[in-house]
């Protein structure tokens, strides 16, 4: 994924020479997870730099550079650090296309590498996308795949608004053989099905999509055949994709793993109750982080949730009308 990110950084680079790389450390470093890795050097100090260590700097230049006609793509070196620039970005990023009456959008992309999963000690692993999903005028993104990671950044720079590109840590290291001269991804703002299933939907994104197929694949071991729904954008929302697939398998379970109170889980899981009450063989379920700040490294792995969790979950769907589907039997560890 991260060289798949690097790619689709160089790529904008050659092909609009609007486009601008910025943030800390991007610049000869490379970035902290090495995602700009060469670009400085291919493309020179003008179009990807360091800056000052002030997101809320970085965040207000972009947008000066965004109003003066450029297509700034800036890097919130981990998610935690981006918050001094949130009044920035809930203030006047997404709100100049409103503010203008459509006048004048903001053609920029905040990268924020977010979630957990590397072991990071506190302010290095956050789940912050609800604020941003809470945020209108903002579209936010988060990729599952290597693919999906090219070509939904390549539409993200490419939008006439702002997007916050939400990057998962532990997925810059995932592996997958793609051809990114070729598309290959659905188009920006739609979902996709990432496993066929008939039992019960597992909805996902970013992260948590690995889990959910991991998931799918051991209770298909034992007899559930469940299907996995990997958002791809939180904003906008695809309801059409989820609710086919719910109204399918009758039941659902979203996962995540950012805490569970008042997370985009919770939007997802009304907008599912809303329209497919009448398909639901039972309530929707939500598998997420706890409640609690971040914790220590030594924590981590008690605090995201699992493979165990999730199946946890699918046992507790009532499947006293099918009979031939045994309870998994296992405990919520």
């Amino acid at each position: 994924m991260a060289q798949a990110l690097n790619t689709a950084l160089r790529d904008a680079l050659r092909d609009d020479e609007r486009v601008l790389v910025f943030g800390e450390d991007v610049g000869p470093l490379g970035g902290v997870f090495r995602i700009t890795d060469g670009l400085t050097r291919d493309f020179g100090e003008e179009r990807c730099f360091d800056t000052p260590l002030a997101e809320s700097g970085i965040v207000g230049f972009a947008v000066g550079m965004a109003m003066g006609g450029y297509r700034p793509v800036i890097e919130m070196q981990f998610d935690a650090f981006a918050y001094p620039a949130f009044e920035q970005i809930v203030s006047h990023v997404a709100k100049f296309r409103n503010r203008t009456r459509g006048k004048l959008g903001l053609p920029m992309v905040i990268r924020v590498p977010y979630a957990g999963g590397i072991g990071g000690v506190e302010h290095h692993c956050d789940s912050s996308e609800a604020y941003y999903v809470h945020t209108p005028g903002l579209k936010v993104v988060t990729p599952a795949t290597p693919a999906d990671a090219y070509w939904l950044l390549r539409d993200a720079v490419a939008d006439p608004d702002p997007v916050v590109f939400l990057e998962p840590k532990k997925l810059y290291w995932s592996k997958e053989d793609t051809d990114l001269t070729r598309r290959q991804a659905e188009p920006f703002g739609r979902a996709v099905v990432r496993r066929a299933g008939r039992d019960a939907t597992l909805v996902a994104y970013g992260p948590s999509v690995p889990v959910a197929l991991e998931a799918a694949k051991v209770a298909a071991d034992e007899g559930i055949e469940l299907e996995v729904v990997d958002l791809r954008t939180l904003v906008p929302f695809d309801d059409e994709t989820v609710v086919a697939s719910v109204r399918r398998t009758g039941r659902c379970v979203v996962v995540q793993e950012a805490q569970s109170f008042a997370g985009v889980g919770a939007e997802i899981v009304a907008r599912i109750q809303e329209r497919c009450f009448h398909s639901l063989a039972a309530p929707v379920l939500r598998v997420a982080g706890f409640d609690i700040p971040y914790p220590p490294p030594k924590l981590e792995h008690s605090h995201l949730p699992g493979v165990d969790r999730v199946l946890d979950a699918v046992d507790r769907l009532q499947f006293d009308d099918r009979p031939d589907v045994l309870h998994l039997a296992r405990g919520a560890a």
